[in-house]
């Protein structure tokens, strides 16, 4: 062992020696012998290569070094203590913090989620980043986040990484969202493949997943949509759509829950997507980032249940592996 390594328990000897002017007191008031109390004290003195006690009246009292020493000690030991306390706090979650990276969709998605977690933990600060799913990935792969959240196609399968794993929160189904000054709102029927070829769109650019995994659709039916604007950000869609000239695809849960907006069934239908939570393998996961993961898990149970059955694909609780993700 290191003897230039102070031990907290050396520490503690000396503070009470100090304190009681005595080794015999000192050891019982510790519930330790005298003589293990001044073999830690004597090894402290010889790492230190100074006295610290002296030991030639009837009471022991502290050299000059020995005073100075003490004060470094007791603030070195309350440094412990409150290292201590923190540990405790983070086991039991009333403090912390956790690194959360999002795709623009799912910040929509997760909104409650984020709101439930802030309410259950005050204690704990989260940081939000707004990410391409690739970026996601990378970032939780060299922990530069903890965990994050995505929305992406569940059939395609595998990994960008060896290093992460996901699992999927609950299923959900694109359709084509309007204002209410659209032509098409409050419509029940089917929009067909010629008539979406009609529509006006405003999308996400081709950074993001779900304007690629749209693409895909349309070059599958051999649509050519009519494209007006590309933007990176869903509030600028969303407030453009709302205003009734254009269109654009949604998330239902997205669209039925702004004020405005109503959607409109695609036929052939999109593939259903995924709220998939991306987490690092086989790595520690701190208090804060395994409690919002947890938190996350019933926030899609509850999400499978209590949206109505067409908008939803088949339970990913049950149906769906959890290392399904887009590429």
């Amino acid at each position: 062992m290191d003897r230039n390594i102070m031990c907290p328990r050396s520490l503690r000897y000396l503070l009470a020696v100090a304190e009681h002017h005595n080794f015999t007191r000192a050891a019982e008031a510790l519930f330790v012998s005298q003589p293990t109390l001044s073999q830690q004290i004597k090894q402290l003195e010889e790492s230190l290569d100074v006295q610290l006690l002296d030991r030639s009246g009837r009471t022991v009292q502290l050299t000059d070094a020995g005073e100075v020493y003490v004060g470094y000690a007791r603030r070195a030991l309350g440094e412990l203590d409150a290292g201590k306390r923190a540990i405790h706090e983070l086991q039991d979650l009333s403090r912390g913090s956790l690194r959360l990276g999002m795709t623009p969709i799912t910040e929509y998605l997760a909104a409650t989620l984020l709101d439930n977690f802030n309410t259950r933990y005050p204690g704990i600060t989260v940081s939000t980043l707004e990410m391409s799913q690739s970026d996601i990935e990378t970032g939780v792969a060299e922990d530069q986040i903890d965990v994050g959240i995505a929305f992406t196609n569940h059939l395609s399968t595998g990994t960008r990484s060896n290093d992460i794993e996901t699992h999927i929160l609950f299923v959900e189904s694109l359709n084509l969202a309007v204002g209410e000054g659209h032509p098409c709102s409050g419509q029940q029927q089917p929009l067909r493949e010629h008539d979406l070829e009609e529509e006006s769109l405003v999308l996400l650019n081709s950074d993001f997943a779900l304007r690629r995994h749209v693409d895909l659709y349309c070059l599958e039916h051999n649509i050519t949509p009519k494209i007006a604007m590309e933007t990176n950000s869903l509030s600028v869609i969303i407030e453009v759509v709302r205003l009734g000239r254009f269109a654009t695809i949604l998330p239902d849960t997205i669209a039925c829950a702004q004020h405005g907006l109503s959607t409109v069934m695609l036929v052939p239908v999109l593939p259903h997507h995924t709220i998939t939570l991306i987490s690092r393998k086989d790595a520690y996961k701190s208090p804060a980032c395994q409690a919002f993961a947890d938190l996350a898990n019933e926030w899609g149970i509850a999400g499978c249940k209590e949206r109505p059955k067409h908008q939803l694909g088949p339970c990913p609780m049950t149906d769906v592996s959890d290392h399904e993700i887009a590429h």
